[in-house]
């Protein structure tokens, strides 16, 4: 038991749960700028003026990458919050 403790005060003594939220932002950030690039490339692609179907799944897709990066940065807001 005395172990465990020794572990949990060290661990607060060194902030070492706040590492673990660094990596976890830097993460999303990352994920954040990927989805980024992928919205600019189907812009560009719909642009270009493709098929009726292809002009379809390009919107979509474009929907669901918004839907990902607004989520994404709320959860980033919430962990920069804490």
């Amino acid at each position: 038991m005395e172990i465990k403790k020794f572990i949990q005060h060290a661990k607060e003594l060194l902030d070492l749960d706040d590492f673990s939220e660094d990596k976890k932002k830097k993460a999303i950030k990352k994920l954040l700028r990927k989805l980024e690039k992928r919205k600019d490339k189907v812009k560009v692609f719909l642009h270009k003026k493709p098929g009726d179907r292809q002009r379809k799944e390009a919107k979509e897709e474009l929907e669901l990458i918004r839907y990902h990066i607004k989520k994404g940065k709320k959860l980033l807001a919430k962990l920069e919050k804490k």
